[in-house]
Parts: C-alpha cells; sequence; structure tokens
C-alpha cells in the first residue's frame, strides 16, 4: 500500500520540485575553481603564537635543552629567510609557488577550449640561472645561526643536521664534524677522486649541472659536458650516514624552520632515544606537531612553537646565557661578524 501511494504522488512530486523557483547564487558563493585555489592556499597558512605565548614556550625550549644529554639540531629553509634567501614551503616559497601555479594551470585548461598555442610550440619554463636570483656571496648567517654556533661551542648542542646548501652555518663557524649538510654546501667543491673537499669563498655551482643530470637519470645518457661540480637533490651516502647516527643518539631534537616533508631527510628526527623528545619552531603546521605534545609520565615531551626561529632562540639564549656571558657574546659576535665579508668573494 506505501509503495502504491509513493508511485500514484511521484509525478505531483517531480512537477512541484521543478517549477519551484531556482536558488539564486549569493554574491559571496564560490565556484569548485575557487574552493580548489582556497584549499591548495591553506596549506601554507601560516600561524603565530602571542609574545607572552614565545616567552614562556622559550623558556620551556631552554629547560629540555639544559637537561638534554644529545640534543641535536635540525634546520630547514624557514632559518635562512632573514638573511634574505626564500624558503621552500612558506606563503611566497618556491615549491608553494610551483604546486600553486600547477593548480591555477589545471583549472585554466579545465575552463578553457585548448588552442594551438597552447596545445605546444610556445614558450618553454624560464630557465634558471641555478641561483634562484639569489646571490649567496651576499647572505650573512641570521640570529639563529649565530645562537646555534654559540650552543655547540658550549656543548649544549652536540651536532647540526641542515637541509639547506647555503653555507650560513659553516661561515657561523659551526665546525665541519659537528654538521651534516644533507644536500651539499654551494660553497664546496669535493674531489670525485678521493672525496677531499674544497671550501671556496664565492659559488661553485655549474649551471648546467641540474640539467645534466636530470638527462642522465631520465635518459640514461647525454649530450651535454659533465660539469666540474654540482649540487644534486641525491643525499650522499655519507653524510646521510653521519647524521643517522646522532639522530640515533639524540635525546631531544630542536627542528627550526622546517616542515619536515622532505624524506629520508625528515624522518631523521623521529630516531631519538624512546621517549622522542621534540621541539618544532616554523610557522607553519607539519605532520608531527602531535609528537611534540605528546605526554609520558604526566608531563609534555616536547614543544610546539608558531613563530619566527630568531625571535625564538633570541629568548632561548636569554635562559641558557648570563646577563655576563650574553654581553661576551655579543661582543664577540662584533669581531665574527667582521670577518665574514672576507670569506666571501662574487666572481
Amino acid at each position: 500500500m506505501i509503495t502504491l501511494k509513493f508511485r500514484s504522488r511521484f509525478p505531483r512530486v517531480l512537477k512541484n520540485a521543478r517549477a519551484r523557483p531556482k536558488k539564486k547564487a549569493s554574491p559571496t558563493d564560490i565556484t569548485v575553481e575557487e574552493k580548489v585555489l582556497i584549499k591548495e592556499a591553506s596549506k601554507t597558512a601560516e600561524f603565530h603564537d602571542s609574545c607572552p605565548t614565545i616567552r614562556n614556550k622559550a623558556a620551556r625550549v631552554a629547560g629540555l635543552i639544559k637537561k638534554s644529554r644529545y640534543c641535536v639540531v635540525f634546520t630547514g629553509a624557514g632559518i635562512s629567510t632573514s638573511a634574505g634567501i626564500g624558503d621552500y614551503r612558506g606563503k611566497g616559497g618556491k615549491w608553494t609557488q610551483m604546486d600553486q601555479a600547477a593548480t591555477t594551470s589545471k583549472l585554466a585548461e579545465s575552463l578553457v577550449e585548448p588552442t594551438p598555442d597552447r596545445e605546444g610550440g610556445g614558450k618553454g619554463e624560464e630557465h634558471n640561472d641555478g641561483q634562484g636570483g639569489v646571490n649567496y656571496e651576499s647572505l650573512r648567517p641570521t640570529y639563529a645561526h649565530e645562537a646555534i654556533a654559540k650552543l655547540v661551542e658550549v656543548g649544549l648542542v652536540k651536532h647540526v643536521i641542515s637541509q639547506n646548501c647555503d653555507g650560513l652555518h659553516r661561515l657561523s663557524a659551526v665546525p665541519e664534524d659537528k654538521l651534516s649538510e644533507l644536500h651539499g654546501n654551494v660553497f664546496v667543491e669535493v674531489c670525485e677522486k678521493c672525496g677531499r673537499k674544497y671550501y671556496r669563498p664565492f659559488y661553485v655551482l655549474d649551471d648546467q649541472a641540474s640539467e645534466y643530470y636530470e638527462e642522465l637519470e631520465d635518459n640514461g645518457t647525454t649530450d651535454l659536458v659533465k660539469p666540474r661540480h654540482a649540487l644534486r637533490d641525491n643525499l650522499d651516502e655519507v653524510t646521510l650516514g653521519t647524521a643517522t647516527e646522532h639522530a640515533q643518539r639524540m635525546d631531544l631534537c630542536v627542528s627550526l624552520g622546517s616542515t619536515m616533508r622532505v624524506t629520508p631527510a625528515c624522518e631523521l628526527v623521529e630516531m631519538g632515544i624512546e621517549p622522542v623528545r621534540l621541539v618544532i619552531v616554523n610557522r607553519q603546521k607539519t605532520r608531527l606537531d602531535e609528537l611534540c605534545l605528546k605526554k609520558h609520565g604526566g608531563d609534555q615531551l616536547g614543544e610546539r612553537v608558531y613563530g619566527d626561529c630568531d625571535v625564538l632562540l633570541e629568548e632561548v639564549m636569554g635562559h641558557l646565557l648570563s646577563p655576563e656571558e650574553t654581553v661576551a657574546w655579543r661582543q664577540q659576535l662584533v669581531v665574527k661578524r667582521a670577518t665574514y665579508d672576507s670569506q666571501r668573494t662574487r666572481l
């Protein structure tokens, strides 16, 4: 009986539904394409803790460093943004712009019919000059770089693992045996026969290096002449091995300016002695944020700071150094920074 009633009423219901006036689009309504762009942009959303919150978290981070027996610092591009070099996953970062451009391009292709000009034969990608427009010789260590070097000097930080290739950790005087530069250093040439490193005052990369290795890996051969020196995305096994050894020994990892998305580098921050104590300082959210807030025995293991590395570390150093030590260190920095120009020469 219920089925018969439904069938008898269905034509009338359908007729009324079709006759009902359609809802007008609101000026605030957004299209599917706009929703895609908003979702893509939300991936790079940045957050900032308040000044009082930064101070409170800095005090706790300093306490963790003091108690640590083997603290390792892990750094990403965000530590060098205040030096004048762009990051990768920030709002204007290299990978962010590439992802957003790709998303916009896909949307445009779905909305616009192809034409001969769009299908091919047009201008290709703009050639990257190898430096991304950055004058590496003019870059100088930030406050965060100097603070890390000081913590290494006094023994509070045992090792530094960096994803950066800008050479600022070495320039700030972090000893070579205390530093693992996973992606190389744009001021270092390595002999292919003996493996000896040569530190140069100038940017050593060859503009054709990336193209040479890309063709070699994609096609197995290339007509390009092999470059004298090259920075590659592939990690050096020796450097990665050293970094892994230190990562496995750490009881505290302080990650500065990294979204920790690039493997296998990002896996190092989780290799420490259990329970893993992790401090993350970054303006964007990361996949490991919850690990920082994890509790053990009722106490929070690590700390999550949303803000700039320079700001946080300036507060931290105030807890780790006495007023007298701070004054002496600042005086040392004046002398130290005066030598930087003599260590950099642009060809």
